[in-house]
């Protein structure tokens, strides 16, 4: 059908207020979207070409007592680098056809045609997104982003361009753990203290809702505390020293995570975070579409604070 200008410019207009909106409701849609978007997890870049995430893994030797005119060493430190990693791409495209537009005729009922299209757009994004984010980054040919089953569940592989099995690189490695039989709290404290240092602990505990339920079985004549900040966000939690522990439904079988979102960062592109297009009509179809671009990547500063356990049952 013939295009209406007017009607493009109040969709382009109507997709681009509607975004906060949009990308509330997709990142508090799931336990770890939250943990990863709650506080100071995400962070906005203005570019590069490459994300560059600095590490500390040594310490400064200089440092100690002296008295009076005593020589302070001045020595050079290494133990400071950086984790780089690649930008990645995600988009979803919110499509009116031609019939749909005319159906619709009105700028009221065209702003609810594009509610309820904009409203399928992030029920998939949610699912598709959170379904990534608990992945190894080589879904789609290797084009999906980082997850956790590459930053925690292979400790010995590459991430942001450093070998953890190099020598030297031990620091660069999350705690693994196999509970090969059913869950026990003595198993969960070994992975929770192995990767605590101090007061730096791990600040959620995510598993599948069969472990969950375990957990919770074992705390049957125990008094239950929650994280109200958790359950704030809408999901069930139980606490275990300190952390909360929730559920997710794309969590693999048998594994308990145990993140510390304080080295676990979404970084997003500052101009390219759920930007959405004009809305344009092709010269070969009868539909007007826009898309919403997405750049960023799941990057981690500290995997030794990371932990997880597998081969556990209910």
């Amino acid at each position: 059908m013939a295009g209406n200008t007017a009607f493009d410019e109040l969709l382009s207009t109507t997709l681009k207020n509607y975004v906060p909106k949009l990308t509330d409701n997709i990142f508090s849609a799931r336990p770890l979207f939250y943990a990863l978007t709650n506080g100071q997890t995400i962070r906005r870049v203005s570019g590069g070409t490459k994300i560059v995430v600095p590490i500390i893994y040594g310490t400064n030797s200089t440092a100690g007592s002296y008295a009076g005119t005593d020589t302070i060493d001045i020595t050079a430190q290494t133990g400071i680098s950086a984790a780089e990693y690649d930008w990645r791409q995600y988009a979803a495209t919110v499509t009116i056809s031609g019939i749909e537009e005319a159906k619709n005729n009105g700028e009221a009922a065209i702003i609810d045609l594009l509610e309820g299209k904009i409203f399928q757009t992030q029920e998939t994004v949610i699912e598709n997104m959170n379904t990534m984010f608990w992945a190894d980054g080589t879904g789609n040919g290797g084009k999906d982003w980082n997850g956790l089953h590459l930053i925690v569940a292979k400790p010995n592989t590459s991430l942001g361009g450093i070998d953890p099995t190099d020598a030297g690189n031990s620091w660069w490695k999350s705690t693994e753990t196999d509970e090969n039989g059913a869950l026990t709290q003595l198993t969960m404290a070994n992975v929770y203290n192995s990767i605590s240092v101090g007061n730096d602990q791990p600040t959620i505990i995510i598993t599948t809702q069969a472990l969950y339920e375990k957990y919770e079985s074992l705390l049957s004549d125990q008094i239950r505390y929650t994280d109200t900040d958790v359950a704030d966000g809408g999901f069930q939690n139980l606490l275990f020293k300190g952390a909360p522990v929730t559920f997710d439904g794309a969590a693999t079988s048998g594994q308990m995570m145990f993140l510390n979102t304080k080295y676990l960062q979404l970084v997003a592109h500052s101009d390219v975070w759920f930007k959405p297009t004009p809305f344009v009509r092709p010269t070969n179809q009868d539909a007007v579409f826009s898309q919403l671009l997405v750049y960023g990547n799941l990057t981690c500063s500290n995997r030794a604070r990371q932990g997880y356990m597998f081969g556990a049952t209910a």
